[in-house]
């Protein structure tokens, strides 16, 4: 009898999340805090509401600047609040 043998695929680490949000915040160094809105409709009352989501963010090279649009990535724990780091500036924010 003969025996096949399964192919043998490669571990791949699963899609890291990413959103798409604006800084608030670059006061600090190597971090930036971005917002993030959502709209979703409420389940009962079937009106749109709107929610906001503020996260701490890496950014190493301190490039990004208030009003930016980034998109942001998942990853390691980095600090006691930081989660996510910038893949990318999306848009940067008008010059006034």
């Amino acid at each position: 009898m003969a025996t096949e043998e399964a192919p043998k695929t490669e571990k791949t680490r699963g899609q890291r999340k990413t959103r798409i949000g604006t800084v608030v915040s670059d006061k600090m160094q190597k971090t930036i805090v971005v917002s993030i809105t959502r709209r979703y409709m409420h389940p009962k009352y079937k009106k749109y509401v709107k929610m906001r989501s503020r996260y701490q963010v890496h950014d190493p090279n301190d490039e990004c600047k208030i009003g930016d649009r980034v998109l942001i990535e998942e990853t390691r724990p980095l600090s006691k609040n930081k989660r996510w780091k910038v893949k990318e500036i999306v848009e940067k924010a008008p010059i006034v």
